[in-house]
């Protein structure tokens, strides 16, 4: 990296969206200053400016220039720092494109599904929620199936671009496990998954970029009573 290069990252250490640019940023070797934001708190000055329409992390500033959208980074920081480690997307045009699709069937339909399961208060929503995503993640299954071709991971051997956006939520799914009591990545219905969320947490760039699983599992505990006595006061 040139030496009047700035890389700034812009996140939420249990933000499953900020865990992205960070992989993709340790993949390439890039080095960066991390800035940790206070979403309950007031938003920084930084975060506004860089990102006054969502507002939200996470956002790499690199040298000035801001960008924002989780995957939109990833996409950037492969393009921008192309010579440097493994490529993130795949090379291939319709390979690049199955990518995308399925990114954004996990960001669209799939985890707003599982969100949903764990928010709603009715057990009606509750139990349709949950059913759309364990169908959601029949259909992932088949999919690493079809575009892993018996390597360990989507993106081949090493981690790619769908790698990194199911992978990202997996801390989050295994606190929400654990919380639970109840496994949401089943062995017996989606073995190649099963298979492949253990691969992907025991690559080295993961283990240095993931928070810990109970360090989340007691986050979501709190939120929870947060929610909980904000609905009683109100």
């Amino acid at each position: 990296m040139g030496e009047r290069e700035k890389v700034k990252l812009l996140g939420v250490w249990y933000s499953p969206y900020a865990i992205r640019p960070m992989i993709a940023l340790h993949l390439k070797s890039v080095e960066y200053d991390y800035v940790e934001e206070d979403l309950f708190g007031s938003k920084s000055e930084l975060l506004l400016k860089s990102n006054p329409v969502h507002k939200k992390v996470p956002v790499l500033i690199h040298n000035t220039k801001p960008v924002c959208e989780s995957l939109n980074i990833v996409e950037y920081i492969d393009e921008t720092w192309n010579s440097s480690g493994q490529s993130i997307l795949p090379s291939h045009p319709h390979d690049r494109a199955l990518a995308r699709f399925w990114s954004a069937f996990v960001d669209n339909k799939w985890f707003p599904a599982l969100k949903l399961a764990t928010i709603t208060k009715s057990e009606d929503a509750k139990a349709k929620a949950m059913e759309e995503v364990e169908e959601g993640l029949l259909q992932l299954e088949d999919a690493f199936v079809s575009i892993s071709k018996g390597k360990p991971f989507f993106g081949g051997e090493a981690i790619g671009f769908m790698d990194i956006c199911l992978g990202s939520f997996l801390v989050l799914l295994k606190a929400m496990e654990e919380l639970k009591g109840e496994k949401l990545f089943d062995e017996s219905k989606t073995p190649s998954l099963c298979k492949w969320a253990s691969e992907f947490f025991s690559d080295e760039t993961v283990k240095n970029v993931v928070p810990e699983i109970k360090k989340v599992a007691e986050f979501l505990r709190e939120l929870e009573v947060r929610a909980q006595s904000a609905a009683s006061r109100s």
